[in-house]
């Protein structure tokens, strides 16, 4: 039995099968996406950045093995591949992965449905040819509507996050020890950050960025041992944000509890992110 399910999946197709060059160009396709962002940011990302790596270069490899080879084995990789990509993206969007939390952007939403389509036409290409390739074609193509299905239902609902006082008026901003630096923290102890691109009383995080960064809505107040200025401003949208000696502030998305600093550092959504000191801290 070993012996003909090695010989069924050592089997080669036509090397210039549609199955193998749509798959491989929707392989090229995902893994392209994964390396813009992880060129604008994501490689700063503890953990994160070395997945979309290793995502990237095995996109790449698989999407030459395919057409080279031909093996079907390289087929059901690739598709085994991209629903795991798939599965991956879900995850980070309802639950979180690895302490990073991802949002809806178009980018995420693109490269999710191809990862679908690149499953779907990989797995019918390495059941072509078989005696069950009918029944294999119908359960490909009802993974691949679950698929979708549980993508809508990830995009619609994504995951809440812990930190309603983030975005809340009227709340105490107050200095923390964390990794033994006095920061700025807000009322329920989260860690607040600023974005180098920003200038003094004018913040440039909007959309995507916003919601990987929620602004600090602005009448905050400094609580005991926060010696900087509060302030707040204007927002393009309408609304206010507070500031500290100037430098609008944020949440991040990642930082799932109190007294975490995972933000620190983080090259994303164009710019770097810094958490603030508490001056005199």
């Amino acid at each position: 039995m070993n012996r003909v399910v090695g010989s069924i999946w050592g089997a080669s197709l036509p090397r210039r099968s549609w199955y193998g060059i749509a798959g491989a160009a929707l392989l090229i396709a995902s893994g392209a996406i994964h390396l813009d962002l992880y060129l604008t940011g994501y490689n700063s990302i503890p953990t994160i950045g070395w997945l979309f790596l290793l995502q990237i270069i095995s996109a790449f490899a698989l999407a030459v093995a395919i057409p080279v080879t031909g093996l079907r084995l390289a087929y059901a990789a690739g598709a085994l591949f991209a629903i795991g990509t798939l599965g991956g993206y879900l995850l980070s969007l309802k639950i979180g992965l690895f302490g990073f939390t991802e949002v809806r952007t178009t980018a995420g939403i693109v490269a999710a449905i191809i990862d679908v389509a690149a499953f779907a036409v990989l797995a019918a290409g390495a059941a072509s040819g078989l005696g069950l390739a009918r029944r294999v074609v119908q359960a490909v193509a009802a993974v691949s509507v679950i698929a979708l299905a549980l993508l809508a239902g990830a995009l619609a609902t994504p995951k809440t996050q812990p930190q309603p006082a983030a975005t809340g008026g009227g709340q105490t901003l107050n200095a923390r020890d964390i990794g033994g630096v006095n920061l700025l923290v807000n009322a329920k102890g989260y860690t607040l950050y600023w974005f180098a691109p920003d200038s003094p009383g004018k913040s440039v995080c909007y959309g995507s960025c916003a919601a990987y960064w929620p602004p600090v809505a602005g009448n905050a107040s400094a609580g005991p041992g926060v010696t900087g200025t509060i302030g707040v401003i204007k927002r393009t949208d309408g609304t206010t944000q507070a500031t500290y000696d100037g430098h609008p502030l944020y949440t991040y998305i990642g930082d799932s509890g109190p007294g975490q600093d995972g933000g620190n550092n983080i090259n994303l959504n164009g710019g770097l992110w810094r958490d603030v000191p508490v001056a005199g801290g």
